[in-house]
Order: C-alpha cells, then sequence, then structure tokens
C-alpha cells in the first residue's frame, strides 16, 4: 500500500496528528501558489514540525515524519489575510526534499499504513476516561467529535495526542509511533508528566 507521490510542504511550529482540525492564515506568496495548485488538483499538502528555522522567510528544516492536510474551509480574515480551516488524514515519510524557485518545499514522501483497528485494552483504560473528561469541557464538542470512538485505540491516542497540552516534540515523538498500543503506552507516561508538572 505504499504510495510515492509528491506532496509540497507547509512547516510549522505546531504538529498535525490525523483527524485534527487546524486554523492557518497564509500570507507568503508560495503558500498562497500552493492553496490555489491544491484547489486545482483537488489534493493536500504536507505538514512537518519545523526542526530547524522560521515559519516565515527562508525554507526551514521539516520533520522527517508530518501529515496530510486537507482544506476543510475558507474564508479572509479581518485583516485581509487568507484563513484556512484543514484536518489532518495520512501521516507521510520524507525520502527527500528539493526547494522551488519561491521557497516552497517539494517533498518525495511514502504514505504510512493506516492504523490498524484495535480496540483500547485494559492497560489504556485509564486514557480513554481522560479523554471522555476533556471532551465533556469543551463546548462543541458534541459538533467536532459527532462519531466518538472510545473503544478504538488509534483514535483515542489521536485525540489525546490532539487535545493534551504537551509540548511539540512529544506530539511529533507520537506522530512517529505506527502501533496505536505503542502510542497509548508513551501518552500514559506523557500524562504523568504532564501532571507531575
Amino acid at each position: 500500500m505504499q504510495d510515492d507521490t509528491s506532496l509540497p510542504l507547509f512547516p510549522l511550529r505546531t504538529v498535525l496528528v490525523p483527524g485534527a482540525a487546524l486554523g492557518l492564515r497564509v500570507f507568503e506568496p508560495r503558500y498562497l501558489d500552493l492553496v490555489r495548485e491544491c484547489g486545482r488538483r483537488g489534493s493536500g499538502f504536507g505538514i512537518c514540525l519545523i526542526l530547524d528555522g522560521d515559519e516565515a522567510g527562508a525554507p526551514a528544516t521539516p520533520a522527517g515524519v508530518g501529515t496530510e492536510a486537507r482544506i476543510e474551509d475558507f474564508d479572509t480574515g479581518p485583516d485581509g489575510l487568507l484563513t484556512l480551516r484543514v484536518r489532518g488524514a495520512r501521516r507521510f515519510h520524507v525520502r527527500r526534499t528539493r526547494v522551488r524557485d519561491s521557497g516552497l518545499i517539494i517533498a518525495d514522501v511514502d504514505w504510512c499504513a493506516a492504523d490498524p483497528s484495535i480496540d483500547l485494552q485494559p492497560e489504556h483504560a485509564l486514557l480513554g476516561v481522560v479523554l471522555r473528561k476533556i471532551l465533556e469541557h469543551i463546548d462543541g464538542a458534541d459538533q467536532a467529535f459527532p462519531e466518538p470512538h472510545f473503544d478504538d485505540a488509534a483514535w483515542v491516542g489521536w485525540r489525546l495526542a490532539e487535545l493534551l497540552p504537551l509540548e511539540q516534540p512529544h506530539r511529533q515523538q507520537l506522530l512517529q509511533l505506527d502501533d496505536p498500543d505503542e502510542r497509548l503506552e508513551t501518552l500514559l507516561r506523557l500524562v504523568d508528566v504532564v501532571d507531575d508538572e
């Protein structure tokens, strides 16, 4: 199921995980071109955590694992800038990158396998409870997550990776794990760290 393809990248100081929504403000010409190109092709683009560099200006060094972003909605903000709402789709590994004259990074990627459907194990039940509690305190959670899957290990892991106040390197660590149970084990350790702070 490996599908080799090219994907334009939008490196950020944040990690997008599968299924998560993210708002973006777009003002640099290279990213306006990216949005136009994705609109024409009906395709997504890649979001990777910045390892070195900045979001604006010279091309940044992206992490080697990222998430495809699909545009769900767009508008113009009060400042006249294009705003997007994107949602995380498939994960990918970056094989190599090249930079266009505009500064846009194009990556050759290998798609990661889709998460297997695994039931939430008894040792991870606490994380399902934590996620329920978090969602109870979010206004509009029933609209944002209309079909919760509290018994699905991958879904619980991604929603916690999205909603917990994690450091971005920790979120990136979770993104790079292929096994939903391993992701939940890592989250258990991270929740202990968050509780201790």
